[in-house]
């Protein structure tokens, strides 16, 4: 018979495996998530690094794409320096395996770098070449977030159509919740209200703000719209998230005692839910494959 402790670590081994596969039962497939914002500096790249360490430390497997073209920072975040990114790929010289970037046991980076403009360049049968070079990650991976650029730029509106769910970052500041609602009139006008998308309040002082945020665009959008995004939460102004920056290493590696921790991982646990329903009860859309869909948007932007 073994000894106590060896029963003791076995069954919480077992138990960690259940709860794992328990979680990932829950997201059929490959989940996408983008994540957008209406303007830069209101912590949307800080929000997407502690999210996923969130979600992965659900035991969800995650891959983060740095899908900002102009000021691709996630590397900066985690204090890494990739060597390849998705334009290696595209041309030929690496396989997607290759240029990940594993940063924690169930996380991955995925450089994308001119690779992702690139794509919107390619012919038909070059697309299809794409498609299937990246297909093993729909198979790898249980949560796809993409940390887009700031604004809505055709790629990013790309970025947006294509997902399973648009996640928009703003906060208590005049402009940002001005362009947060320019950001969710481009959305629905686009789709003609067929999207799913939930809006987080960033750098809140107390829950209580960030619902007072979420209700103005929620309601100026009823109103001119007639659409109501849902509100997902928010998470709270913290220093040490600042300071996180500084040191280049994420808030959830290293300060788990932080005010705004539970923020992120109840925000984890709403993208997590059933894939058929977000905390909202709104419909997650399933059109397919998330890779097709993407060169589809981003093909149809440039023709």
């Amino acid at each position: 018979m073994p000894p106590p402790t060896q029963d003791q670590a076995t069954k919480l081994r077992e138990l960690v495996l259940d709860k794992n596969e328990t979680m990932r039962s829950r997201i059929t497939g490959m989940k996408s998530v983008a994540i957008l914002s209406g303007k830069g500096g209101v912590g949307k790249s800080n929000l997407a690094v502690n999210l996923a360490l969130a979600l992965a430390g659900q035991g969800l497997r995650v891959a983060l794409l740095d899908a900002d073209l102009g000021l691709a920072n996630i590397d900066i975040l985690f204090g890494v320096v990739p060597k390849y990114n998705l334009g290696h790929v595209l041309r030929g010289e690496k396989e997607l395996s290759e240029i990940l970037f594993r940063v924690g046991e169930r996380l991955t980076i995925i450089p994308g770098g001119a690779g992702l403009r690139e794509m919107a360049d390619l012919d038909e049968q070059r697309q299809h070449w794409m498609i299937d070079r990246l297909s093993f990650l729909e198979n790898d991976t249980d949560v796809l977030l993409l940390d887009t650029s700031a604004g809505l730029h055709k790629n990013v509106l790309a970025f947006a159509l294509a997902s399973d769910l648009t996640v928009l970052v703003t906060t208590p500041e005049p402009t940002a919740i001005r362009d947060s609602y320019s950001v969710l009139k481009s959305l629905w006008q686009a789709t003609k209200g067929d999207i799913n998308v939930g809006l987080v309040v960033n750098m809140v002082s107390d829950r209580n703000e960030g619902e007072m945020v979420a209700d103005r665009i929620i309601s100026a959008s009823g109103q001119f719209l007639g659409f109501k995004a849902p509100y997902l939460g928010c998470v709270l102004w913290d220093a040490a998230l600042r300071d996180s920056v500084r040191k280049r290493r994420p808030l959830l590696l290293d300060n788990l005692d932080s005010v705004s921790v539970p923020y992120f991982k109840e925000l984890a646990g709403k993208i997590s839910e059933s894939q058929n329903e977000v905390a909202s009860g709104a419909p997650v859309l399933q059109r397919g494959s998330f890779l097709r869909r993407l060169v589809k948007q981003m093909f149809k932007r440039e023709a």
